[in-house]
């Protein structure tokens, strides 16, 4: 974006050209955002209307604007307010309250906000945030304009006038120039211009009044307009007294929603094309229909937050002391992050959120801009009396620079060069009956995501018989780490063998004599100098564990033994900087700075700056490294390959003049993803972002819990739901987990649908001491062996007879009792408790399961 008026603006507190530098990078290109808003915004006529019947909406100004088999979409042409009625379960949903006016808790922009469908949150010329929103600042002054399209309408609104301001004069006029003014008005007119102007120490110059506001600003305004001032006449009179002075761009902004309607589901956009705003003004986010189907306190119901497996906020939990749910979709931007950013919370892995009520339930699916949403929600009693969860959206992103000007610092902001180059889209898809519950949306994604081709093809049978119908064992191990040395007392690195791959054989000849089954093994330190290794443009095989030659043997042996291989590699992250050109190759911040990526300190969880980083890889290198490392790796015969961050991470790059923000990031890692399956590698990823289902086979270190934010009541295999049947899946490694009890993380995975996933050394576990990997505390394989086998033999019991199978419910019974029911019948009662219980009239052991069902 460019941004050169800020920074004319900001240099009365800044240093001349240092701040114009720091303001914004200058880029040549105009989006359609960029553009500056037009003069005057022309309202549009009555929307027709396409039917007349609503009984049951009670807003009696709606109109009835479209119509299908299964929905009806009316329209208030005066407030923009909409509704949606489900024919099938009669429910109406509302963009906003109906009993809005009469909530007791809200007020001032609060409640304001409560009859709003968009709010802009913006940038003023200090990098300060404000915001307006549809209501108080468009339809309050009736800038709002509605057309018909096809299956639905467009509602534009502007928001802000083009009201003039004391800058739109002259600072100073000489004196003949205000005799002349002054010549053309009337009474009223001389005086106002005669308090508007007062004689400077120069007697042939006349000074603006700086308590110039209000009624005698109007005044004075008025005067110039009767006077025939024009902008020609205000450049000459800067020019006759050499003035530097910029007329402000009116702070006003405009933007779109259409509406339409789709099957069973309302299609909500904002198009980008829709979205212009001045560069003085850069909008930060955008959040559509922040009150779209709010409950208040009179009902019962919960809202659907995507936080890690996921979790459901109850309708009135009376957590109005704690903060309100926010989260990136994707989790956070590296490029964004700050050094010290070192808080633990799981990532929201899916684009979706969505409402629960007793009469039925709406699931919103983000369809575009996810990579750049955020998804809010808040319970009643805090701002207003409602229950209510939204997306917002990130437009420009700002960052402060700091300057060090005649040895003075100074901040100054500065934002990314283009807006986000995506529409905004969101499909609120309604369910009723038996689907308007977690389980019924969590399948009304997986069908939506098989529509749209967001998940690979559904394990086969032939699958299953070849793994033999078992649970998958998930097992990772450690090649080599660099350590620090010695040799006659001077320092130096060299890689720690920690598992060769002759020992990797040996463990797991080991495993499978215990009869452990449906192996996949992960194998990391494996090449171009251990764990974190360079950047994969070149593969070299480290002779620390045996190189090139074993890397072959194993690979034949790991066929012999029906074993699942997966070498694993980091492709977005350089773990160092050796043999990473760090200026030419890595993602730049908003302040200019290579992205840097420190390690976490894990006694103070911050980011440790004293030590060594790594670095965010440009998106625009990724294809690059990927077609490198395919073509090094072609001769090894490889059936798979674990991602390290590909499907992970989502990073923007914000290089002066080659920007690629997240929504590009997004396509980016898609092309490299698709490379690689068009290679026939199973791809095992972790973490697992939702834009990665179609190309995986497997994820590890899936979400299998939420967060835990104070304001959240329950954790759910929303995620589990969705990916169950088409994907394979584990959390974290047990021997590595918050786990201190085996009988727990059986449960867990019985409940979830999970496979067991351990992360081992063959060497001592002393053996990474004094080394940067001393969180390797607990892997050496032998004192996992046994409990291993116990612990797969439980699970295997259950889960084998579910291979493959969707899980088609899960159900909280009681506290610490759950069931899930999988696609062939099968079900399972987990019981964390410490105490036996009933459930579905079955007796259930105190931290115990109970398998059921008739296999179909």
């Amino acid at each position: 974006m460019n941004l050169k008026k800020y920074a004319l603006l900001t240099s009365l507190f800044l240093f001349g050209i240092m701040t114009a530098g720091c303001a914004g990078a200058g880029s040549d290109k105009q989006t359609e955002a960029d553009r500056p808003v037009a003069a005057e915004f022309v309202k549009g006529t009555a929307l027709p209307v396409s039917f007349t019947d609503h009984p049951r909406v009670a807003d009696m100004n709606m109109k009835g604007v479209a119509a299908n088999n299964r929905l009806q979409l009316f329209a208030d042409d005066q407030s923009g307010v909409i509704a949606v009625l489900d024919k099938n379960s009669g429910e109406v949903w509302y963009s906003n309250p109906p009993k809005r006016e009469s909530d007791k808790l809200a007020t001032g922009i609060n409640k304001d906000l409560l009859s709003a469908q968009l709010k802009i949150d913006f940038h003023n010329a200090f990098g300060q945030l404000s915001s307006v929103n549809s209501y108080t600042d468009s339809v309050i002054h009736k800038q709002v304009r509605f057309e018909s399209i096809p299956n639905g309408i467009r509602v534009t609104y502007q928001f802000g006038t083009d009201e003039k301001t004391a800058d739109d004069i002259p600072i100073k006029l000489t004196k003949a120039r205000l005799e002349e003014l002054k010549g053309k008005v009337d009474k009223t007119g001389q005086r106002a211009l005669t308090i508007a102007y007062k004689e400077d120490t120069d007697p042939s110059v006349y000074v603006r009044n700086d308590s110039l506001a209000g009624i005698q600003l109007k005044r004075t305004l008025q005067a110039f307009e009767d006077a025939g001032y024009t902008d020609e006449d205000f450049r000459k009179d800067l020019e006759a007294l050499q003035l530097e002075q910029t007329k402000p761009e009116p702070r006003i902004f405009r933007a779109s929603i259409e509406y339409t309607l789709d099957g069973d589901s309302l299609v909500v956009k904002v198009p980008a094309s829709g979205i212009h705003f001045s560069d003085e003004y850069p909008i930060n986010t955008i959040s559509i229909l922040s009150y779209f189907g709010a409950e208040g306190e009179e009902t019962e119901g919960s809202l659907f937050v995507p936080d890690g497996s996921g979790a459901l906020i109850h309708f009135n939990n009376g957590k109005i002391n704690y903060s309100s749910y926010k989260q990136r979709i994707y989790g956070s931007d590296l490029t964004m992050e700050s050094v010290n950013d070192g808080v633990w919370e799981e990532k929201a892995r899916l684009p979706v959120f969505g409402m629960i009520r007793r009469e039925g339930a709406f699931l919103g699916i983000i369809e575009e801009g996810d990579s750049v949403a955020s998804v809010n929600a808040d319970v009643s009693g805090k701002l207003n009396g409602y229950n209510y969860v939204y997306p917002s959206f990130y437009v420009i992103n700002k960052d402060q620079v700091t300057l060090d000007a005649n040895g003075q610092e100074r901040s100054s902001p500065r934002y990314q060069e283009n807006p986000t180059k995506s529409d905004f889209t969101i499909r609120y898809a309604f369910l009723g009956g038996d689907e308007a519950t977690y389980s019924g949306m969590a399948q009304y994604y997986q069908q939506y995501l098989i529509k749209t081709h967001g998940l690979p093809e559904p394990k086969s049978a032939s699958e299953s018989t070849n793994s033999g119908g078992d649970a998958p064992f998930y097992l990772q191990l450690i090649g080599s780490i660099s350590k620090n040395k010695h040799m006659a007392g001077i320092p130096y690195k060299a890689l720690e063998p920690l598992t060769t791959f002759k020992q990797a054989e040996n463990i797991v000849n080991q495993v499978q004599k215990r009869n452990i089954r449906n192996i996949k093994l992960q194998y990391s330190g494996w090449f171009n100098k251990g764990v974190d290794h360079q950047v994969p443009d070149h593969v070299s095989v480290d002779r620390a564990v045996g190189g090139s030659k074993a890397l072959q043997e194993f690979i034949s042996f790991a066929r012999d033994k029906d074993l699942s291989f997966f070498p694993d590699v980091y492709i977005a992250e350089a773990r160092t900087s050796d043999g990473f050109d760090v200026t030419k190759e890595a993602s730049r911040t908003l302040k200019g700075d290579p992205a840097a990526i420190y390690p976490i300190e894990p006694v103070l969880n911050q980011r440790d700056n004293t030590k060594a980083p790594s670095y965010v890889v440009s998106p625009r290198y990724l294809m690059k490294i990927v077609d490198s490392m395919l073509n090094e790796l072609d001769g090894y015969r490889l059936e798979g390959i674990s991602l390290r961050d590909l499907g992970n991470r989502l990073n923007s790059d914000y290089r002066a003049n080659h920007q690629i923000d997240r929504t590009e990031s997004e396509s980016i890692s898609n092309q490299a993803l698709t490379r690689i399956r068009e290679r026939n590698l199973k791809i095992m990823a972790n973490g697992g972002n939702a834009y990665a289902f179609p190309y995986v086979t497997d994820i590890t270190n899936a979400p299998m819990t939420n967060s835990g934010f104070k304001i959240e009541d329950e954790a759910i295999p929303f995620y589990q739901m969705v990916v169950r049947g088409y994907i394979d899946y584990t959390g974290m490694p047990y021997n590595l987990s918050t786990f201190n009890d085996m009988n727990q993380y059986i449960l867990k995975c019985l409940e979830y649908g999970s496979g067991i996933y351990f992360k081992w050394i063959h060497e001592p576990n002393d053996s990474v001491k004094d080394s940067d990997y001393d969180d390797l505390y607990a892997v050496n394989y032998e004192q996992w062996l046994d409990q291993a086998a116990q612990i797969y033999g439980n699970v295997n019991e259950v889960l084998g007879k579910v291979h493959n199978q969707k899980m088609i419910s899960h159900e909280k019974l009681s506290d610490g009792v759950f069931k899930t029911v999988y696609e062939n019948g099968i079900y399972v009662i987990v019981n964390y408790n410490q105490s036996r219980v009933q459930a579905d009239g079955i007796n259930v052991e105190a931290g115990g399961y109970v398998m059921g069902g008739v296999q179909k």
